[in-house]
């Protein structure tokens, strides 16, 4: 592993009233909750000291909320291309009362009715690849669950829909990088959960 060669740092946002629902939150805008929050906080030790040369963000408010709180006094710059995986009928619903309608339903498989297809989600991931490579130093991404699962896919040369196997937490920290050079891209670390999250 060759340390001198730059590497993307992944964040899915904290903890929102949905997540606990085990709701699909796709493009509605929900804030963080408290521990969302304490969460996001939690982050900024492990992150604060290291040197980004740029930091990108969903739009959404639970991502970039996210950003300023791990990332305070930094420039962080709004990507379009980092929003959620667009559910379309399926947003705010889980998965459990989707199966009642269609058993066996998966949605990197399956899609959702009146959504954004897969494809579409690999493309945005592409694009924001793209950027981070023709970034010379490190980058930190502050996203979503689905939209980062994608992009970890596509970044080692696997298929979007290969996104599904990769489970990932809330507040978690992933890192993508290289091996020997550029022409082996890996997963560093995957879904780590590093912050403290004490009681309010």
């Amino acid at each position: 592993m060759n340390d001198s060669l730059p590497r993307s740092y992944l964040v899915r946002h904290g903890e929102t009233a949905w997540t606990l629902t085990a709701q699909h939150t796709g493009r509605t805008d929900l804030p963080l909750n408290e521990q969302g929050e304490r969460q996001a906080r939690g982050l900024a030790g492990c992150l604060a000291a290291l040197p980004f040369e740029r930091i990108f963000s969903s739009p959404l408010q639970r991502a970039r909320r996210t950003a300023e709180l791990a990332m305070p006094h930094s420039s962080i710059e709004i990507d379009d291309d980092l929003v959620e995986w667009d559910y379309g009928a399926y947003e705010g619903r889980r998965t459990i009362d989707i199966e009642v309608e269609r058993p066996g339903w998966r949605l990197f498989r399956d899609g959702c009715p009146g959504g954004e297809t897969l494809d579409s989600v690999g493309a945005r991931a592409e694009r924001v690849i793209g950027r981070a490579r023709a970034t010379a130093g490190d980058v930190l991404v502050f996203a979503h669950r689905e939209i980062l699962r994608v992009l970890a896919a596509r970044w080692i040369g696997l298929s979007a829909i290969e996104g599904c196997r990769l489970l990932l937490a809330t507040a978690s920290l992933s890192v993508l990088g290289y091996d020997h050079d550029l022409a082996e891209p890996v997963v560093h670390v995957w879904n780590e959960c590093v912050t403290t999250t004490p009681a309010a």
